[in-house]
């Protein structure tokens, strides 16, 4: 059994395949695209986190004012 008698009938092949097979490609997928567009997203919130922390365990509020 050849690889062509498999496929289906050129009735029901996509005259576009070719030209939307770029919709598919893993640069265009959404979570990619996500991630590209805030680069630098990652490292800001840990490093404002552990600043947030670092000042909180080192630096304690006081609890008198002026």
């Amino acid at each position: 059994m050849s690889l062509y008698s498999l496929a289906p009938p050129s009735l029901y092949r996509n005259p576009w395949a070719k030209a939307d097979a770029w919709r598919r490609h893993p640069v265009f997928q959404q979570r990619n695209m996500l991630s590209k567009m805030f680069p630098g997203f990652g490292v800001a919130v840990v490093a404002f986190t552990t600043y947030v922390v670092a000042e909180k365990l080192f630096f304690p509020e006081e609890s008198h004012h002026h």
